[in-house]
This record gives structure tokens, sequence and C-alpha cells, in this order.
């Protein structure tokens, strides 16, 4: 049986309501492939599932180290990142987020969870602008085609909202 065999019937007996069985499962394969980068990040998704943030992010940021490539890394990416957003970590959950938009550019999951994170830093517009770019992007409707400039245009601006001073703010705050 290969690995990946093993993983597959680990996750199909997975009960997302119980996640200490599937944690239980994978220690021990983690234990024989301990710097193998999938099986640190689905360790990561075990804890983070099962509400273990803090280890959860401990096995992401092990699984980034490791070398994660492709939509493993992709997937990485968005579940660290909304991990220590759940964990009050703001400024790092974005940072993470800008990273993977770099790598991932066409990402809509990316795209919508850097919003979540946006919103969370405090930064709003950015984080309209951000999903009326998914919307326009990724919905394909005859009644929204026609409007997609309009959406574009208006996501444009709100970013440069987001990049404008504030009037009210304080010289020295600017």
């Amino acid at each position: 049986m290969t690995l990946d065999d093993q993983l597959e019937g680990i996750f199909e007996a997975r009960d997302r309501n119980n996640m200490q069985p599937t944690i239980d499962a994978l220690l021990p394969i983690l234990e024989r492939h301990p710097g193998n980068p999938r099986i640190l990040y689905e360790v990561g998704g075990a804890y983070d599932t099962a509400g273990v943030g803090s280890a959860a992010a401990s096995f992401y940021e092990r699984a980034l180290d490791a070398g994660l490539a492709g939509d493993l890394l992709r997937r990485c990416h968005l579940q660290y990142g909304s991990t220590l957003r759940n964990l009050g970590e703001f400024t790092r959950s974005a940072e993470v987020f800008e990273r993977a938009r770099a790598e991932f550019p066409d990402s809509p999951s990316l795209a919508v969870f850097e919003a979540i994170s946006l919103h969370a830093c405090g930064r709003l517009d950015e984080a309209v602008a951000a999903l009326l770019e998914v919307v326009a992007a990724g919905i394909q409707s005859p009644d929204l085609e026609r409007y997609k400039p309009a959406i574009l245009g208006n996501a444009a601006y709100i970013r440069s909202l987001a990049d404008a001073p504030n009037p009210a703010d304080p010289p020295g705050d600017r």
C-alpha cells in the first residue's frame, strides 16, 4: 500500500466532528516520514479541523518550510492564513494571503479568504475591492457580464480609497 493509499483510507474514515482518530492515524505516519511536506500539511489540517489552531499553524509552517508544492501549497497557504486569522493574528494572516496570491494570482478561494483577513485587519476598502474582483472574474452570468467593467471600475476606485490618506487623520498619523 502506498503512502497516498494510506492517507486516502484515513480521510475516507474521517469524522469531522471527532478528529482524534484521524490525528491518531496520521501521527505514526508522521513518525515514519517526519520531513514529508504532505504529511505535515495533512496533520496540520487534521488539527485545524479539530479546532486546535496553534498546533495546526505549527504543522502548516513546517509543511511550507519542507517544500510543499502545487495545489497542496495553495491549500496550505489558505488554511494557514485562515488559522492565523482565527488565532487573532490578523496582520500575519494578511501577509500569508499576500504571498499566496502572488504565487497563485488566479485562485478565487485565496482571493475570498484574503478578503476575510483584510476585513479582520480593518482594511475594509481592500476587502470589498477584492470581493468585487472575485465576482467579476468568477461569476458567469448574462446579467452580470454587462456590468463587469463597472464592477471592476468600482473595485479599483474602492481599492484606491484604501491607499489614499484619510483627511480626518492627524498629519502625524499619515
